[in-house]
């Protein structure tokens, strides 16, 4: 039982630090390449509550919404993998 436990926790401590490689890793190949940053046009659905309980929506405007090119979210700005697959967003009011 004991065995399995630190099995366990070195499987663990080893997902973590390949995890911490990958999101550094993917910050310095963001800093490095000269071309870290893109557009992606994204749609808004605004979601407008009634007083009846159900909900409208209203389309709203296309945006440009700037994205970093790697797998993570960096400098504030989502990855464009993301972006790309959800061209549609939805605003609550």
């Amino acid at each position: 039982m004991e065995d399995l436990k630190r099995l366990l926790k070195r499987v663990g401590t080893g997902a973590a630090a390949l995890l911490i490689i990958w999101y550094v890793g993917d910050y310095l190949s963001l800093k490095l390449r000269n071309t870290s940053l893109s557009t992606v046009q994204v749609s808004k659905i605004y979601a407008v509550p009634q007083k009846d309980g159900k909900t409208s929506y209203e389309p709203g405007e296309i945006e440009t919404q700037t994205c970093v090119n790697s797998m993570f979210p960096h400098l504030g700005y989502s990855p464009c993998w993301y972006l790309r697959r959800h061209r549609t967003q939805q605003v609550n009011l």
